[in-house]
């Protein structure tokens, strides 16, 4: 859909401070052209094929929003340190329903043109390859403006984001892919009396004189666009600690913040848990947002994994411990899987899911809490999704090869804990455990693929389980499941098929741990 054009000439330049930013990382090839051209405009994700932008990596971004309450805009910043792989003469940014103002590159005015969900720019002079280059974007936004699809999230007092899959690039200019994984910073700036919070941790705090606090916050870790938080709204800060002194901040509704308690409080205990099994908890904080909505579906997910702080449905936490708990140990469980270790495309998503439910019903049955199903048991819930296996192939496809229309249905989800049982029975716990850190430890901050995991499970576990996984991964019939000669596969049943296309109401909302 094309959802405005504009092309300019030099423009003013640009207001507001911008960061010191660190050079870029190059995750892929340098082009071999004879000069410099328009990059591509895709990453060429499988899933989401025009997301993302060729011809550079972004290294680092500060991200500078200001928030007026009484016009319920923002405006902003954005700036990006990219390194190019390829001589360059225009380079594209993902952006949609961002009024954008001006572009600078490398300190001078910049052309640039808004088609579709691209921002293309026109640097003053070409970018050769391997070259870093600073790119500031000026402009406004309004969190509730109608879009096609959107990644913030109104409140009565302000905003959160929620960017996942593809959204990101309605909140800021950005290469808008998880393969493109880069440093954040950012500089909030609100009024006396609300509250800002970004992924990552508060490096300082400016009282403004004009009755304003801008406040700054810095990850530590790279975050791919997908996973970045930004809030702002009537919100408490309360901290404590985690196992081995971890620093935990939630950002509470002031109004909610009592009744909110006894969920967070839960917090050190889930970690203690996934640190026994996955290592150290991989980033320098963690918290839970509790969105300061009182709709009763604000956001069509639960939680949602945003990196360093957890965002989801107010009431949803509200709930007694044995409704909650499972399903906070499946976001917390991302963490590693998916926020550390990020997808390389869409079609890897299993991978984030599959060990989030894998690790969310663990802990559910550890503690006898039954399930959706009534189940008590993890081998009870993996026999009952075995049987399933070859119906859900039918309708949603095999289990790494998801489409855009059914990405997050429960082939993901249950679907990829299948699979995940399936290796653990064939190469037996111990081995299972050390390909799982061994997976974490290889591609910590980075990206990986379903071929990357297969690769680390073959090496570790001292035999060649690619087959067996490509067959549990992409075959179209669900294969014998090791240790278990007597399970049985419901044949397909094409009248309880979901038709092909169709889009759930709420598509994030399959994982078993509810």
């Amino acid at each position: 859909m094309r959802y405005r054009s504009r092309v300019t000439g030099p423009a003013a330049a640009l207001i507001g401070a911008t960061a010191v930013l660190a050079g870029g990382r190059s995750a892929y090839a340098a082009g071999t052209g004879d000069g410099p051209a328009p990059g591509p405009e895709t990453l060429g994700d499988p899933v989401y094929p025009t997301l993302g932008n060729d011809g550079y990596r972004v290294g680092a971004y500060h991200l500078d929003l200001a928030y007026d309450p009484t016009t319920a805009l923002v405006e902003a910043t954005a700036t990006l340190r990219v390194r190019t792989t390829r001589a360059l003469s225009r380079l594209s940014l993902d952006a949609l329903g961002l009024d954008v103002r001006s572009v600078r590159v490398d300190g001078r005015t910049a052309a640039f043109e808004q088609a579709d969900e691209k921002l293309r720019i026109t640097p003053e002079r070409r970018l050769p390859a391997r070259a870093h280059a600073t790119v500031c974007v000026e402009y406004g936004a309004d969190p509730r403006r109608a879009l096609p699809h959107t990644g913030w999230v109104p409140t009565p007092d302000g905003f959160a984001v929620a960017c996942q899959p593809n959204l990101a690039h309605t909140v800021f200019p950005c290469n808008d892919h998880p393969s493109d994984k880069a440093d954040f910073s950012f500089r909030l700036t609100v009024p006396d009396g609300l509250t800002a919070v970004a992924s990552g941790t508060r490096t300082r705090t400016e009282r403004l004189p004009d009755g304003r606090t801008a406040v700054t916050y810095r990850s530590r870790s790279p975050i791919a666009t997908e996973l970045v938080q930004i809030t702002v709204g009537d919100y408490v800060i309360k901290e404590r600690s985690g196992p081995h002194g971890l620093p935990l901040r939630d950002v509470v509704p002031k109004a909610r913040a009592e009744a909110l308690e006894p969920a967070l409080s839960l917090t050190p205990g889930l970690v203690e848990w996934i640190e026994d099994r996955l290592g150290a908890f991989p980033f320098e904080t963690y918290g839970l947002l509790p969105c300061n909505s009182d709709l009763a579906e604000p956001f069509d997910f639960t939680g949602l994994e945003t990196q360093t702080l957890t965002i989801y449905r107010p009431n949803f936490l509200l709930q007694e411990e044995k409704k909650i708990g499972s399903h906070m140990m499946h976001e917390l469980v991302h963490s590693y899987f998916g926020n550390s270790v990020s997808p390389a495309t869409w079609a890897d998503l299993w991978i984030n899911e599959g060990h989030a439910d894998f690790y969310g019903l663990l802990y559910r049955y550890e503690r006898g809490w039954p399930d959706s199903l009534g189940l008590t048991s993890f081998e009870a819930r993996m026999k009952d999704t075995y049987a399933r296996g070859d119906q859900w192939r039918h309708d949603w496809g095999p289990v790494a090869g998801p489409t855009a229309a059914n990405l997050f249905e429960s082939q993901r989800y249950l679907g990829g804990v299948l699979v995940l049982y399936a290796l653990r029975q064939l190469i037996g716990e111990d081995a299972f455990h050390a390909v799982e850190r061994a997976f974490l430890a290889r591609y910590r901050n980075a990206s990986a693929s379903t071929e990357d995991y297969i690769a680390v499970a073959s090496a570790v576990s001292g035999q060649d389980v690619s087959g067996f996984l490509k067959d549990w991964l992409y075959g179209t019939t669900t294969p014998r499941m090791p240790g278990h000669p007597d399970w049985t596969v419901t044949p397909v049943t094409p009248s309880l098929a979901t038709p092909h296309g169709r889009r759930d109401t709420r598509p994030h909302d399959h994982s078993a741990t509810l």
